[in-house]
């Protein structure tokens, strides 16, 4: 069994074995697994189980529903701690990953698809928590930064393989998957012996919580939720069917797109760091809104291929500012909350991706373009949120409806 090691003492260990160190690591490891399903989830589905608009709205639907149950973090870290859970998460997401080519039907894709997203998003809801319990308020966003830029690095490799060799070796969605999804299996398994378990100085409240003072960072989760779900679902699929896009193409603009944001990702923190959240959020919701009524273009007005594949890379260096989101609620959060607010969080961001999916895939049928302005409009609500933002948030001044407590006397 791992041993204790309190945060304080943290820095006595090797640099490689300290806590933000593991961080880097689980952020390289998520991305192998997650990429390469993702990489090959539009081409893969097409080709082996026909999919239409309405299936990758089902087939996404099923996948959100694990990040709606998030709050079932909150009993399962009653039993163990969030660093075991968080490795043990990312098992099954490479194992499930590793099966997926074996069951292509569609039965077999939405069962290996949502044990996947269990473990995708239970890592998700601990490795947030981690980070903000574990990462000094005054480094968070550049370390968050520097974390999204590891991420993009593993992301990047996995591209650039699947480009280079998928048709000179006549690569195969099972040979793909299996290598992937046990990488990151693997690393996992590393990760749980070679590290001690970490303590954080708070322990973590472990029942669910909804506060009041919080209902901002809940509304703003609950809108990138449903502005996600657009993007994850039907940016990539709109270029597959509309330009025809094959799985080396498309990985290509995955290529460039993570070239960007291994250049962008830390920039976006010292952003963060410089500006602060209202400032960073704004300029993201602001672009957003821009980029989606764009994409509507692709429909309503013609636009080619060079605007679509654009577009989408310019969406994704928006969606990193949301960062932002993360150190805002670190700055106004009790210690003791991090970890079961960050599992309600992802339930609440979820409410919308289990939701929209399936109508959204229907009107597509009709109306690909419409989806997009409904995006955009859901962009619109955010950047009405986050104007307020407080400049400096604090406990007890959560948004600028609240009159700031006065500060003490020196």
């Amino acid at each position: 069994m791992a041993r204790l090691v309190p945060l304080s003492d943290a820095h006595t260990l090797p640099f490689w074995r300290r806590p933000t160190s593991l961080l880097f690591l689980m952020a390289f490891a998520m991305p192998i697994g997650f990429s390469v399903w993702l990489a090959l989830l539009n081409n893969f589905v097409v080709e082996a189980a026909d999919f239409d608009g309405a299936d990758i709205g089902l087939l996404h639907a099923i996948r959100e529903i694990p990040g709606f149950l998030a709050v079932g973090v909150i009993l399962v870290i009653m039993f163990m701690r969030e660093q075991v859970l968080g490795l043990s998460s990312l098992v099954l997401l490479g194992v499930t990953t590793a099966m997926t080519a074996q069951f292509p039907q569609l039965q077999g894709i939405l069962i290996l698809t949502f044990l996947s997203s269990v473990g995708f998003h239970y890592y998700e809801t601990v490795n947030q928590s981690l980070q903000l319990q574990w990462l000094p308020k005054d480094r968070a966003p550049q370390t968050l930064g520097w974390l999204m830029a590891a991420g993009s690095v593993a992301t990047f490799l996995v591209y650039f393989v699947i480009m280079i060799l998928w048709e000179p070796l006549g690569l195969t969605y099972n040979t793909v998957y299996m290598v992937g999804g046990g990488l990151t299996a693997a690393i996992a398994l590393f990760a749980m012996f070679a590290y001690p378990q970490f303590e954080a100085p708070h322990p973590q409240l472990k029942k669910m919580i909804l506060r009041r003072r919080y209902w901002l960072y809940y509304a703003l989760q609950f809108m990138s939720g449903a502005r996600r779900q657009i993007f994850m679902v039907f940016a990539g699929f709109m270029i597959v069917e509309k330009f025809g896009f094959e799985v080396h193409e498309l990985t290509a603009l995955y290529l460039i797109n993570l070239m960007v944001n291994i250049i962008v990702a830390p920039l976006l923190g010292k952003i963060v760091a410089v500006y602060g959240e209202r400032k960073a959020l704004v300029f993201e919701y602001s672009g957003l809104v821009i980029v989606f009524l764009s994409y509507g273009g692709v429909y309503f007005l013609g636009w080619g291929l060079f605007i679509a594949s654009a577009l989408y890379v310019i969406d994704h260096i928006f969606f990193g500012l949301a960062l932002a989101l993360k150190t805002y609620f670190q700055k106004i959060a009790d210690p003791g909350d991090i970890a079961p607010t960050a599992a309600v969080a992802f339930t609440i961001n979820h409410i919308a991706a289990v939701g929209l999916p399936v109508p959204l895939g229907l009107l597509w049928l009709a109306s690909p373009g419409s989806v997009f302005l409904l995006a955009a409009g859901m962009a619109a609500t955010s950047l009405m949120l986050a104007l307020l933002i407080p400049r400096h948030p604090v406990p007890g001044y959560e948004t600028r409806l609240v009159r700031p407590a006065p500060a003490p006397a020196e």
